[in-house]
């Protein structure tokens, strides 16, 4: 038998804005790979490098707000696709760079504002006593849902629409 609705004010109201958020960043998410072919990890990640100078990993972490395994991997797909190159910076020769090149431009010229951009554009005209007791509210959701040990990565990253793959489990009765 499905759980009946929750008669908690509140909680059906926050499901609706949930839905509201998810079903808009989905279609922008859709939109972007339509328009640009690219996920909308690496439209962000492109948006980013577009604005300003060559980048590190670490630099690109923190700009994009995420962790620095979560934005390699979305660089080495960007560096597969040609969209951005690796290069050794001047200064310090153990420290690589990351470059959008002129198909990164082309790319970026003909996307849509990747979902991240927008949801970060969102937030930041939030006050900010509101901003705050949303990221405080936010938290206690994620603790309350068992997912605040989980490792964020980044929005819309490519290998989060990569569907799970499990072991076969041979069926009883089966060699």
């Amino acid at each position: 038998m499905p759980p009946s609705p929750s008669q908690r004010p509140g909680v059906s109201a926050s499901v609706d804005e949930f839905r509201r958020i998810l079903r808009a960043l989905r279609l922008a998410a859709r939109e972007t790979h339509a328009t640009a072919g690219i996920s909308a990890a690496q439209l962000f990640v492109l948006q980013i490098l577009g604005e300003g100078t060559d980048a590190s990993l670490s630099e690109l972490a923190v700009r994009t707000m995420t962790d620095r395994t979560s934005v390699a991997a979305v660089v080495e797909r960007l560096l597969a696709a040609q969209l951005v190159s690796r290069t050794q910076s001047p200064v310090d020769r153990r420290r690589a760079l990351v470059r959008i090149t002129p198909k990164g431009r082309s790319a970026l010229r003909r996307a849509p504002t990747s979902p991240t951009a927008l949801l970060v554009a969102g937030l930041e005209v939030l006050d900010t006593k509101t901003l705050a007791a949303l990221a405080s509210g936010l938290t206690a959701l994620t603790d309350a849902m068992g997912l605040s040990k989980q490792r964020p990565g980044m929005l819309f990253d490519d290998g989060d629409d990569e569907p799970r793959r499990h072991p076969s489990r041979p069926r009883s009765g089966t060699p």
